[in-house]
């Protein structure tokens, strides 16, 4: 059931609900986990996407990713200037210093978690380490902003003022990828609303006990604009500017914000 309807909230889950989506959001927490114990020089990111697969198929789930509008793997793999929606493959080779960012989707007994990070292929740059911790703090600003009574834009706001605080703390201007964001997610993994990743505070839906979201910011160490590859799938900066992606699924609770996407 779908509490919450009314256009004027997010629409909500019930606690028995959240506990299944909890529980699918633990096998995308796994599977991550598992993807990030594999990353090393040498590795490929077709590697990384069977040992996802492997990790949500014996959890008794199924890729969320893998078929989703003709996607062909378990997992995004997106190095350096790949911002989201990599295609792994056998002939892309990590190698040390690179940025990868993966996002992994599970469905589980009918409902969908969501989640992304970003990491380094060894020993990264100062500023790409900042790059990472900025897009991370930022998701964290993002979740601390469900809570009950708050607007939509309330958390696009919280992601966006956190972005900016953290390029004034590293000396330098993040780029907040233009035209993409989080959402709603439950039964599809893709729902209603869209959430930007920046905006003016107090505007669209309220948010409401048992709504939830997929909160996660995109940032780069250069330009907002981006293209798509010719593979239809793979976004990257125009610049060449390197991206990180940083993405939990959250609900709001009476207790606060939870994350149900939690990993080791």
């Amino acid at each position: 059931m779908i509490l919450g309807r009314n256009r004027g909230t997010v629409p909500a889950r019930t606690a028995g609900e959240l506990e299944a989506m909890a529980a699918a959001g633990a096998v995308v927490g796994a599977a991550l986990t598992a993807c990030v114990g594999a990353v090393r020089s040498g590795a490929s990111t077709a590697d990384l996407d069977a040992v996802a697969e492997q990790v949500i198929r014996d959890a008794g789930a199924v890729p969320s990713f893998l078929g989703y509008h003709g996607f062909p793997a378990s997992i995004c793999a997106s190095v350096n200037d790949r911002v989201v929606h990599g295609i792994p493959s056998a002939t892309e080779v990590l190698a040390a210093g690179d940025l990868i960012s993966i996002d992994c989707g599970a469905i589980l007994d009918g409902w969908h978690g969501d989640s992304a990070l970003t990491v380094g292929v060894g020993a990264l740059t100062p500023e790409e380490e900042q790059l990472s911790a900025a897009c991370r703090s930022s998701m964290e600003a993002g979740i601390a902003a469900m809570v009950a009574g708050n607007r939509l834009t309330d958390v696009s706001h919280a992601i966006e003022t956190e972005t900016r605080a953290a390029g004034d703390r590293d000396g330098r201007v993040y780029g907040i990828v233009d035209g993409y964001g989080g959402h709603g997610i439950g039964r599809v993994m893709h729902a209603e609303p869209f959430l930007a990743n920046e905006g003016a505070p107090g505007r669209g839906p309220r948010l409401v006990e048992g709504s939830v979201l997929a909160i996660e910011p995109m940032l780069t160490l250069g330009t907002t604009e981006t293209r798509t590859l010719s593979d239809d799938w793979t976004v990257v900066t125009i610049d060449g500017s390197r991206a990180a992606h940083w993405e939990h699924t959250v609900a709001v609770t009476a207790a606060g914000p939870r994350i149900l996407t939690t990993r080791a």
